[in-house]
């Protein structure tokens, strides 16, 4: 079996190192510098595990062990990115111990996901895809996402949604910069092509209750 993925957290990039924090300070910063993030927290966890409950313990686990832990995390860094990374790491130990966990595809096409990148440190997601997400109502994109393979759907909400760049992806989900370009790039097909097919479907069945109005 499999052993599950262990959570280590990681400390952000470009900070100063934090001086060391007592309790009363440890929860004071967390609570100023880390809670706000907390629905954003829940709203990724929710396309992590899918129901409400479950998305409230790995959040609930997340925030455990990310408060133990604050005291690595540099001063005027991402919390964000650092948060969402031990979100992700808490979710392959709590929810992988079966030893069900995806293996990386060595054979995974990166040339083509990086001929439409221009730079891997910029934000990764382009106006098409917002565009494509904004048509649609949440319902939509919601099921469409939850349809994508869980490594494809995890990077297209981390980059489309969240905002995040390929190399803060990289260092949440702890792959190679060159596999989250590739999951990017067959998530977003896959994705595009669930939303024009809803939307064909749609149209269909709006142009049929067109016409039996027309002809009552």
């Amino acid at each position: 079996m499999t052993r599950p993925a262990a959570v280590r957290p990681t400390q952000p990039r470009g900070g100063t190192v934090r001086r060391a924090l007592d309790h009363d300070e440890r929860v004071r910063a967390f609570e100023a510098e880390a809670l706000p993030h907390l629905d954003r927290l829940y709203a990724a966890a929710l396309r992590y595990v899918r129901r409400p409950a479950d998305a409230d313990d790995l959040v609930q686990e997340a925030l455990t062990t990310a408060f133990r832990a604050y005291h690595q995390v540099e001063e005027g860094s991402n919390v964000r990115a650092w948060l969402y990374r031990v979100l992700h790491t808490t979710f392959l130990s709590q929810y992988r111990r079966d030893g069900r966990r995806p293996t990386e595809d060595p054979t995974e096409d990166v040339e083509v996901a990086a001929s439409g990148a221009v730079d891997p440190a910029r934000a990764s997601s382009p106006s098409a895809e917002h565009d494509a997400l904004a048509a649609f109502g949440p319902t939509e994109v919601r099921e469409a996402l939850a349809a994508l393979p869980e490594e494809q759907r995890v990077a297209v909400y981390l980059a489309d949604v969240e905002g995040f760049a390929y190399r803060e992806i990289a260092d949440i989900m702890d792959s190679p910069v060159g596999t989250v370009m590739s999951r990017l790039h067959r998530g977003r097909a896959a994705l595009r092509a669930s939303l024009a097919d809803y939307a064909q479907r749609s149209r269909m069945v709006a142009g049929h209750d067109g016409d039996e109005e027309d002809h009552a």
